[in-house]
């Protein structure tokens, strides 16, 4: 029996990975060149910096770019096109649902805390979480499981008995290593890249109620 949900957040509960990606892409287009969503979505869901978009940059025009100018306007890119984002389709459905039913709530992410604890004051939800683990909580974060493990343990649920809301094949590494069902939910960002042994995959919380898919969870389980 499921008793723990447990939440990603970039991509998943707040789409800041797609307004990211599209301020890069916005500066690749200045300077006449392109950042491929597979080349992008292979850090997503992992420890920012992992990824030079600048030196890619520097590879495809074939010369030096100025780093700092460039971050200056890549935040000032990304604050104009998150300014009017929401929260994704049906998360607060699945959120209260889950309070309703008893179950315990979690969050795990490879994003530091400020960041994500920000963001969940600045949504209204912070309220819902008992446990959230953060970058600064393990010595390595997705597709690591340490996240969700720690998740696990602060809530006093096994792995078996927690769903993993997931949006990039990172989180969803982490979640199924950590012996969890794994539902994802893609954004514009990680749709197209490949997703490997999951258990559930929804366009949007939206699609299904938490009851139906927790449902659909002990029937895939029995068989």
């Amino acid at each position: 029996m499921i008793q723990a949900i447990v939440f990603d957040f970039d991509g998943l509960i707040f789409d800041t990975e797609t307004h990211e990606y599209k301020a890069l892409q916005e500066i690749f287009t200045e300077y006449e060149a392109e950042l491929p969503l597979d080349v992008w979505g292979k850090c997503v869901g992992t420890r920012a910096g992992t990824f030079d978009a600048y030196a890619y940059l520097e590879q495809c025009i074939g010369r030096t770019v100025d780093r700092d100018a460039l971050a200056k306007l890549r935040r000032e890119k990304y604050e104009r096109l998150i300014g009017e984002e929401k929260i994704r389709d049906g998360v607060e459905d699945y959120l209260n649902a889950a309070r309703k039913l008893g179950l315990k709530i979690g969050l795990a992410s490879s994003s530091t805390r400020p960041w994500v604890v920000g963001h969940l004051e600045k949504l209204g939800i912070l309220h819902y979480f008992e446990c959230i683990h953060t970058a600064e909580d393990v010595e390595q974060v997705k597709p690591d499981p340490a996240l969700y493990i720690k998740t696990l343990q602060c809530l006093g649920v096994k792995p078996e008995e927690a769903i993993a809301f997931e949006d990039s094949p990172n989180g969803a590494l982490a979640a199924k290593r950590a012996g969890m069902y794994c539902v994802i939910v893609p954004n514009f960002v990680t749709e197209t890249l490949p997703f490997h042994t999951i258990d559930i995959r929804l366009q949007s919380m939206a699609e299904i109620a938490l009851e139906q898919l927790l449902d659909k969870i002990a029937s895939s389980s029995e068989t």
